[in-house]
């Protein structure tokens, strides 16, 4: 087993433990596997974010995406590979924050959703986002209660700066194809998004096409401390809207398990309970927003990895879907983050775009 493999196990282990699960763990419960699509398209397993030499835990060609492929048992502290048919039809998906998050299913899929799921007419519009100004100033950054790499909790100040207050629709992102002959993002057809999402966040795009979208606009990506801001404001909350989970407040995983559904992305703005502070939407779930900065340690961060540095870029907010296997960011708190290539785009992987104040 490769060294990087080693890592990705230990750093697993360590989530579980952070998390409160153990092989005695009697809180966590079983439940049945919830199948989410995380591609539309090619992406048939975990290669879609990874690259294959880091993966190597799992058979991928044994099903759709890693759900499908990795079983648990409260007996199991590591996610198993489910070898045949059989196991798979049986297999159960153990979530170590069962014990952690209790909810009811909201009444439908639209439960909090201040407009319908799919429309024709946008209410957004085609030109760049509106923007809020965040005012200059201290804020609460990363946490001491959740993940090794998001603490420990300090005190960061940022200038003032202007962000989006929604994320990137797939009509804003089609203005600028058309203006600059760029490829389509995969899930386009004829170069447009399809029927129903004209106000959907734009999906399938890495984090090249985040950045130049955002310079052809005459703004920039935010930095993952200005993004943590924008999201928490000064007091430090769990989530945009407060520290309590609320399922009718965010497109989440957990909002399409409860209603036992295959998920997706919803119209940017939709949630008018999970505004932050400041008024953004969509802070939590629905797109990973691509930031400017490099996954690197926070300071007084001892717990050691070696993809610190100039190797993968932030991604804050967590989304729709959420790969279970490596935790991150099924309930979606400010502080949590991932990191992957500056190549990797999939169909949970949008953007906002930032600029400076004047």
């Amino acid at each position: 087993m490769s060294s990087t493999t080693l890592s990705y196990l230990a750093r697993l282990i360590m989530f579980m433990s952070v998390l409160g699960y153990s092989s005695t763990n009697s809180a966590a419960q079983e439940t049945p596997l919830t199948k989410f699509q995380h591609s539309i398209q090619a992406s048939d397993s975990c290669d879609a974010c990874h690259e294959k030499n880091q993966v190597n835990i799992y058979k991928s060609n044994m099903a759709d995406d890693c759900m499908e492929c990795h079983s648990s048992s409260a007996n199991e502290p590591v996610i198993s590979v489910a070898e045949n048919e059989a196991d798979q039809e049986e297999k159960k998906y153990v979530d170590p924050y069962a014990d952690r998050i209790k909810v009811a299913p909201p009444p439908d899929a639209t439960a909090g959703m201040s407009v319908p799921m799919f429309y024709s007419e946008t209410r957004i519009g085609k030109e760049p986002n509106e923007m809020v100004l965040i005012p200059a100033g201290k804020f609460i950054r990363g946490s001491n209660n959740r993940l090794p790499d998001e603490g420990p909790e300090h005190a960061v100040e940022t200038k003032a700066f202007w962000i989006d207050k929604y994320e990137v629709t797939n009509l804003q992102y089609k203005q600028f194809i058309y203006a600059t002959s760029r490829k389509s993002p995969s899930h386009f057809r004829s170069r447009t998004y399809p029927e129903g999402k004209v106000d959907h966040p734009v999906v399938f795009v890495s984090w090249y096409d985040a950045h130049d979208y955002c310079e052809w606009a005459g703004k920039r990506l935010p930095t993952d401390i200005e993004w943590e801001k924008a999201a928490r404001g000064t007091d430090g909350r769990n989530y945009p809207w407060g520290n309590d989970f609320d399922v009718n407040n965010v497109n989440s995983p957990v909002r399409w398990s409860t209603l036992h559904m295959d998920g997706g992305t919803t119209p940017v703005g939709a949630f008018e309970g999970g505004k932050s502070p400041y008024g953004l939407y969509d802070m939590s779930g629905n797109v990973w927003e691509w930031t400017d900065s490099w996954y690197t340690q926070y300071p007084g961060n001892q717990w050691p990895s070696e993809n610190y540095g100039e190797l993968y870029k932030v991604l804050k907010g967590g989304s729709w879907w959420d790969c279970s296997f490596y935790q991150c960011g099924v309930s979606a708190p400010s502080f949590n983050r991932s990191y992957f290539k500056q190549n990797i785009k999939n169909s949970s992987f949008g953007f906002r775009c930032a600029k400076d104040d004047k």
